[in-house]
């Protein structure tokens, strides 16, 4: 009888000590009916499955525990449609062929004003581009150019490293934090340790610098620095 209760104790404290999330998911884009979609989270630099359902009539539900929040990506097959976090509550994902969104924790909900943010930054670079091709098209010389766009692509990078800086040091206590780290250091070719990338570990507390998403980033970065640096010096 102790046995069994003990036995009973313990399933009950596990059980209490996970938290349950949901998604509820919708699309528009029909070439997701049919198609199974995967939720995948980085474990040891790959992504690992751990939740998985198929879009019917462009509806999709997934459920399961989870023990504490995880940083994710929603993935068809092997292409990433949009990255997550796992966490206690109702997970509300919508997609269509414009943006792509999903609310309804704490989390997600600051995870996605982040993204929305650094999309109408993004929005702000193509229009510059735009601009450079059309002053290209009308004739204006490459001088010209350079001048009338160079300060205001410095001040779009600087919106945007001031954006990811402050997102990233202001969510260091929770998954974010790493999350959005990597996710900005997956646009590198390889790991390297870029001004942005200093200016956020010098401000860093150690348990962000201690984070395995960030110092395995770090590790790998700045071995690559020291190899660049022993091939100039040849």
């Amino acid at each position: 009888m102790n046995k069994l209760f003990i036995l009973c104790s313990s399933l009950l404290l596990l059980t209490s000590c996970a938290s349950e999330y949901q998604i509820k998911g919708t699309s528009s884009v029909s070439r997701l009916d049919g198609k199974m979609l995967f939720v995948k989270v980085p474990v040891d630099e790959t992504m690992v499955k751990v939740d998985s359902a198929e879009v019917i009539h462009g509806l999709f539900t997934m459920q399961g525990v989870v023990d504490s929040a995880m940083i994710a990506s929603l993935y068809m097959d092997e292409l990433s449609i949009m990255p997550l976090v796992i966490e206690k509550g109702h997970i509300q994902i919508s997609i269509d062929n414009a943006r792509s969104l999903v609310k309804g924790t704490p989390l997600n909900d600051r995870l996605y004003s982040f993204i929305q943010k650094k999309l109408s930054l993004d929005d702000r670079a193509y229009e510059l581009e735009r601009r450079e091709s059309q002053m290209i098209m009308d004739g204006k010389s490459l001088e010209d150019i350079d001048i009338e766009l160079t300060k205001e692509r410095q001040k779009l990078s600087e919106e945007l490293n001031t954006l990811a800086k402050s997102f990233i040091l202001s969510n260091c206590d929770n998954i974010l934090g790493p999350g959005v780290f990597r996710m900005i250091c997956g646009g590198y070719d390889i790991p390297i340790v870029t001004p942005l990338i200093e200016d956020i570990m010098k401000e860093a507390p150690d348990n962000f610098k201690n984070h395995p998403m960030v110092k395995v980033y770090m590790e790998i970065a700045e071995q690559n620095l020291e190899l660049m640096k022993k091939e100039m010096s040849r």
